[in-house]
């Protein structure tokens, strides 16, 4: 309930089963006062909301919050400019709206909100945690770096991709926000920004390596999962926040059971998801034509490679306007054919693409863009690389004033 407050009385508010909230008079004249105490010593743990009730408190248009156990206080009303003023403080510090305080990254504003943005591994050093009247929790992103793209296999994938809003915050988030932001207190949180996979270099190396997670507080992006290779030996290593494209086979035609499946995505699992798997493999056509799935991207899965030659798509990104306008990231890289009479996988924005084949090689796959998390492309063949995956990024935003 709120007790809307007569002048001239106090009042000893008793906060013990939960927060309190009291409303100043509708109207006031100056010399008019009232005095509140803390009657159970716990305004620390259930704060009390003093409403100003159209009046200003400390010359400031804004609700006062007192969360200092065995506080005492009186108000006497001044005039409209200051509205009421506290004559008398007694265990109490700052009674207004205060906001988070922070450096660290690139910082940029929209509004009424600052934007930190981190390339690189940094710091983020925040000096005010606020309260709850101004802000205390920060809006994230956190990307992962995505995967490298493999030698005559699979695209790889995207860097993990987790968003978290706060409900206060407007801007148009991606479909895979949490719904909550993250509460923050004076402290340094590390910032780390995964780098991306590399790349598959020839001459007869398979193995493209896997993104590198970022990390910001208690939220963690697992990095990309490589793209699959074609060597017959265990394919491993290509789960991760999106999975690398599962690599074609080169078993003979009459065993597809041989063709390779996409990595997992979302591994480890969190909730909302981080990402998706890659897309699967084909064995060869008649004309030994093995196509390679595309890397799964945090908008969706890798496509599989096509019976016709065709290798998978990289699996699309997610767009976010946290940084203050929209950006696709995240995307999966596009899976290679092996044989120029195949066609390599289109990219996504952000992502590599996947190449075919030039019966007799040269040239490199395209890597995906830096700070993107982006999986790199397949290469066709022999000799040139797998591209190279895009770096993660992290973006920390908050209200800073009102």
């Amino acid at each position: 309930t709120v007790t809307t407050m007569v002048a001239g009385r106090g009042y000893f508010v008793n906060n013990t089963s939960a927060a309190g909230i009291v409303k100043l008079p509708a109207s006031a004249s100056a010399g008019d006062t009232i005095a509140i105490k803390d009657y159970a010593g716990n305004f620390g743990t259930n704060n009390l909301t003093i409403q100003r009730n159209s009046h200003k408190i400390q010359g400031n248009a804004s609700d006062n919050q007192i969360s200092t156990n065995k506080a005492s206080l009186v108000l006497v009303y001044i005039d409209a400019t200051k509205g009421w003023l506290y004559t008398n403080e007694s265990n109490v510090g700052d009674l207004g709206p205060t906001y988070v305080a922070a450096t660290g990254g690139t910082i940029a504003t929209s509004g009424d909100f600052k934007i930190h943005t981190f390339t690189g591994d940094a710091n983020f050093v925040v000096s005010s945690g606020g309260n709850a009247l101004g802000s205390n929790s920060v809006s994230y992103l956190v990307i992962a770096g995505g995967g490298g793209g493999t030698n005559q296999g699979g695209g790889g994938g995207a860097g993990g991709f987790r968003e978290g809003k706060h409900p206060s915050t407007p801007y148009t988030s991606s479909p895979l926000v949490a719904p909550t932001g993250l509460p923050v207190s004076a402290q340094t949180y590390p910032i780390t920004v995964g780098g991306g996979g590399a790349g598959a270099a020839s001459p007869n190396s398979y193995a493209a390596s896997a993104g590198s997670n970022s990390v910001f507080s208690t939220i963690t992006s697992a990095g990309g999962g490589k793209g699959g290779c074609k060597s017959s030996g265990p394919d491993t290593h290509h789960q991760g926040g999106s999975g690398g494209g599962g690599a074609g086979t080169y078993a003979p035609v009459s065993t597809p059971a041989a063709r390779k499946a996409g990595g997992l995505g979302n591994q480890p699992p969190v909730s909302p998801s981080q990402g998706n798997n890659g897309g699967n493999g084909d064995g060869p056509q008649p004309s030994y034509v093995a196509a390679s799935g595309g890397g799964g991207g945090a908008g969706g899965a890798g496509s599989n490679a096509g019976p016709a030659t065709q290798a998978g798509a990289g699996g699309a990104g997610a767009s976010t306007e946290i940084s203050g306008s929209a950006v696709v990231r995240a995307s999966g890289g596009g899976g290679a054919a092996n044989k120029s009479d195949g066609t390599g996988g289109p990219a996504h924005p952000g992502g590599g693409g996947g190449t075919a084949g030039t019966n007799g090689g040269g040239g490199s796959a395209s890597n995906a863009s830096s700070n993107t998390g982006g999986g790199g492309g397949g290469l066709g063949n022999d000799p040139g690389s797998g591209g190279t995956g895009g770096s993660g990024v992290v973006i920390i935003r908050y209200k800073y004033q009102n």
